[in-house]
């Protein structure tokens, strides 16, 4: 089957698709957005996030038939051409990442809490990001960079 799809502000088609693919794979394998990882394949660990319509979801376990005519936006559509996104700002100017494998899902699901909270509590970031793994433990400066990337937000009317 063939699927069109609305990808980081594009509409593209993607032949030979199962109805019941994971988007992970699609976005991967047949349109080489590899920002967004593999990590368990139970929706487990958040490396696959992705936005679907603005919220964070798992691509992992997101079938490529249930996101047909809603926009997903993954973590290299997150910044446009012409400057970052605060988030990605906030994850350089805290240097957050350490291996790196599992930021580009901590960012897609900060970039969602900022996106629905401008100013998030300690306990509103744990518990936005409590399902979002980082083998590193970074997990201090990640919500040092949500507060900041919440700033820089708020002051960018972003």
């Amino acid at each position: 089957m063939s699927v069109n799809l609305k990808v980081n502000g594009r509409e593209v088609l993607v032949t030979n698709a199962d109805h019941n693919e994971p988007l992970l794979w699609i976005l991967r394998e047949d349109l080489g957005l590899v920002g967004t990882k593999f990590g368990c394949g139970q929706a487990a660990c958040g490396a696959c996030t992705v936005h679907v319509g603005g919220v964070a979801q798992r691509s992992c376990v997101t079938t490529c038939s249930s996101v047909v005519g809603v926009e997903i936006t993954t973590i290299e559509g997150l910044s446009t051409p012409n400057s970052l996104h605060p988030v990605q700002v906030a994850w350089t100017e805290m240097q957050v990442p350490q291996c790196g494998y599992c930021q580009a899902g901590q960012m897609m699901s900060a970039a969602a809490l900022i996106a629905q909270n401008s100013q998030p509590s300690d306990a509103e970031i744990d518990a936005a990001m409590v399902s979002n793994f980082c083998r590193c433990g970074t997990y201090s400066r990640i919500r040092a960079a949500i507060h900041r990337a919440a700033h820089i937000a708020r002051t960018q009317k972003v």
